[in-house]
């Protein structure tokens, strides 16, 4: 298994020691990257990536490193820290260049098939909201199965953190792992995401963007094949 873990922040406190700690009890190859030190760019909303191709988005070079991480990756761990009951604005950042990977544009079809995960920390509250900014990005990226986890730590640091507390996130780990590792190579996304991706299936027959309209075209998606069977 390779599961790719993007943290909305730079530095290694709680949020780090939780999404870190799951990746080592998944198991397997574990790629790191951390906001905004490995992409520190912000959507200048040219729309070239929707209108011309992701190639002329003028960060591509630096986004692309992470997103080829993402294709070949079997699980995506999103985690953020909690920024004024959001995530945080670097790992806002990074999503809005993903823009052109939502179902409405051209979604990868090895995201149907993959997990998601986001994992959120705060010091008493934002974390539903901070896991939905995130969890939108992997629902409309298609990505088969998404878990959330989200922690109050009730403290600055995770050394600061209270010794029940920590046994309460080893275990909630533990358990999360087991279900991933489980549920490998079995994903097959659900109702929400088959329903959103029929409507996306009759808006590109006659779609408003050629770039977009061509690529399901091209993939047989506005006919009978979609991304989650293997079409002949």
């Amino acid at each position: 298994m390779k599961t790719v873990i993007i943290y909305g922040q730079s530095h290694k406190g709680s949020t780090y020691h939780i999404g870190h700690m799951l990746g080592e009890k998944i198991g397997g190859e574990v790629v790191e990257f951390f906001l905004p030190k490995d992409f520190d760019e912000f959507c200048l909303g040219c729309t070239n990536c929707f209108m011309k191709g992701e190639e002329f988005c003028p960060h591509h070079e630096k986004r692309d490193k992470i997103v080829d991480e993402l294709e070949s990756a079997d699980v995506i761990i999103l985690a953020s820290p909690v920024y004024c009951m959001h995530t945080s604005g670097a790992m806002k950042a990074f999503l809005d260049h993903l823009g052109y990977m939502w179902m409405a544009h051209r979604p990868k079809e090895e995201m149907f098939s993959k997990i998601g995960v986001c994992i959120s920390t705060g010091a008493g509250a934002g974390m539903n909201r901070c896991n939905k900014d995130m969890a939108d990005s992997l629902f409309y990226w298609g990505v088969g199965k998404i878990y959330q986890y989200g922690k109050a730590v009730a403290a600055q640091s995770y050394e600061e953190i209270k010794v029940n507390k920590k046994k309460e996130i080893d275990n909630k780990t533990s358990k999360l792992a087991k279900t991933i590792k489980k549920k490998n190579g079995k994903v097959k996304p659900g109702f929400k995401t088959k329903a959103f991706f029929f409507i996306m299936h009759l808006m590109q027959k006659n779609g408003w963007n050629k770039k977009d309209s061509d690529y399901w075209k091209e993939r047989g998606w506005t006919e009978k094949k979609c991304p989650w069977k293997n079409n002949k």
